[in-house]
């Protein structure tokens, strides 16, 4: 994989020592895939740390999309790209859409048809006119390390099915995180 300034690093180098919660977006222009990252944002890093936690998102677009991409969404934890899709492949992520459209991730906000557009407008405006990584390909989510030991895996059917943010944390050992922007209610 490589990071945002094109440097690579063998993937297992992100598992090896410490557990790491990693997911695989789809393109960097899906606007799916970008609601998902924006919350993904609003992961505090003092969670993660207290559980011993790296959050890792990986995209299969060149390396030069990753500044752009971690400005628009706010995301601010580790990020790298898998250009050739090499490790999309590995775990059996596959490209097309499911059957079953049904499903639908709680981090997503926008409608398709407005979602669309969004994707489409920031592919006109942005600084290379591409798709910024395969459109077909989908993304999943997978829980690893430290070494070899898979706890999790998520493999996304169609742009709609990421997994609960909060399932993964809860999965991985993290605190999880109120992603609504309605008033807490705390008890004292």
């Amino acid at each position: 994989v490589a990071n945002e300034d094109g440097r690579t690093t063998p993937f297992q180098a992100l598992y090896g020592k410490q557990k790491a919660i990693v997911v695989f977006v789809r393109n960097f222009l899906c606007y799916t895939c970008k609601e998902y990252v924006e919350d993904l944002a609003k992961v505090p890093k003092t969670y993660l740390q207290e559980a011993n936690v790296r959050l890792i998102v990986i995209g299969q677009s060149s390396y030069h999309h990753i500044k752009p991409f971690c400005s628009l969404t706010g995301y601010t934890h580790e990020m790298y790209v898998d250009p050739q899709r090499e490790i999309y492949k590995t775990l059996g992520m596959k490209r097309g859409e499911g059957n079953n459209m049904s499903v639908r991730s709680p981090h997503v906000k926008s409608n398709t048809l407005l979602g669309n557009i969004r994707s489409i407008w920031r592919a006109m405006t942005g600084p290379a006119f591409d798709f910024q990584g395969d459109p077909a390909q989908q993304g999943g989510a997978l829980i690893v390390g430290p070494g070899n030991e898979v706890h999790f895996l998520h493999l996304d059917k169609n742009r709609l099915d990421h997994i609960p943010i909060n399932t993964v944390l809860q999965l991985a050992g993290v605190k999880t995180v109120n992603f609504s922007n309605k008033p807490q209610v705390m008890d004292i």
